[in-house]
């Protein structure tokens, strides 16, 4: 009987540790890729978003970052957050035909942006980096896709590449993605002055009805009490009757 119940539960333990290396296995790339952070944004705003960069090797350390900015949604103003220890360099491209935003033409912009890890900076197995970037404003269109290489100091570079498949299951090596929302409409979020000033007439009618309805009480009341103390006073001049 005890032979059969170690039988039974060093089989429990086989077969819990074959579920959770599975488990673990199909989980563990797919969180330590780079993402961006907040992963949504509003179209026409400016954000502030982190790239968050996970180190996946044993052994070596991340020395380097480069993000490319996707071609099809140009960004007039790009600028980034320091980051001790880390060098930032930006490249541009043309912007041909030009597009207008805010009412002048765009005819450059920011293409790549690159950190690169000076002395002891560089990120460390076990450890994670956020590079910080302002952009805007963003453009109308349903996602931003950073295509991504994260250098080691070994020389192996992961790349961040892989665009995501609408309805298919995550890449191997999928890119970060900032998806990008319309901006609530104006006329929606705040009343018209139409509205506001019927509201404000509201009011007012509401107002006067309210002190009408107070003086025609207040009329009543005093012609009532006249009334109580005529009769009041008439009750005392009556002759008492003789029996």
């Amino acid at each position: 009987m005890t032979r059969l119940r170690r039988t039974a539960t060093a089989a429990a333990a086989l077969a819990f540790t074959a579920v959770a290396t599975a488990v673990l296995g199909f989980a563990g790339p797919a969180s330590a890729h780079v993402t961006v952070n907040p992963k949504e944004a509003t179209q026409g705003g400016y954000a502030r978003v982190a790239f968050r960069v996970p180190n996946e090797s044993d052994t070596a350390s991340t020395t380097k970052l480069e993000v490319v900015l996707p071609e099809n949604a140009p960004v007039g103003s790009v600028s980034t957050i320091p980051v001790p220890g880390w060098t930032v360099a930006t490249e541009k491209r043309k912007v041909d035909p030009p597009i207008e935003v805010h009412g002048s033409q765009l005819t450059e912009a920011v293409s790549k942006i690159t950190w690169t890890a000076t002395g002891d900076a560089a990120v460390k197995p076990g450890q994670f980096q956020e590079f910080g970037v302002s952009m805007g404003p963003l453009p109308k269109v349903g996602s931003m896709v950073f295509k991504t290489l994260q250098t080691y100091s070994d020389g192996n570079v992961s790349r961040w590449i892989d665009e995501p498949q609408p309805g298919g299951e995550e890449p191997e090596k999928p890119a970060p993605v900032l998806t990008l929302t319309a901006a609530a409409s104006s006329a929606s979020a705040a009343p018209s002055a139409a509205a506001v000033a019927a509201s404000d007439d509201d009011d007012d009618e509401n107002v006067g009805a309210a002190i009408g309805l107070g003086v025609a009480g207040l009329v009543t009341g005093l012609a009532g009490l006249a009334l109580g103390g005529f009769a009041f006073a008439r009750t005392r001049r009556a002759p008492v009757a003789k029996s």
